[in-house]
């Protein structure tokens, strides 16, 4: 994000925060579906290791999702 212009709302009518927001948990779950792939390259390859990890990076992009969406269902229930 530019430091020299800042987004308020004006143009979008999605202020920084809430668009920020939407953002982390659409780019969660886009990561889990990457790591689903990942995951199953890794397989095929026949590394349980790094396919153990991309199960764990793949378990925490949920993670992160869950908890910014439940931000979003309180602050947009309340905007």
């Amino acid at each position: 994000m530019s430091t020299t212009f800042s987004e308020t709302g004006t143009i979008t009518g999605t202020r920084d925060k809430d668009y920020n927001l939407i953002w982390f948990v659409q780019s969660c779950l886009d990561n889990a579906l990457r790591m689903e792939q990942y995951q199953a390259d890794a397989q095929r390859d026949g590394d349980t290791e790094v396919a153990e990890l991309f199960a764990k990076a793949q378990a925490d992009s949920r993670k992160g999702a869950e908890l910014g969406k439940t931000l979003l269902r309180q602050r947009l229930g309340s905007s």
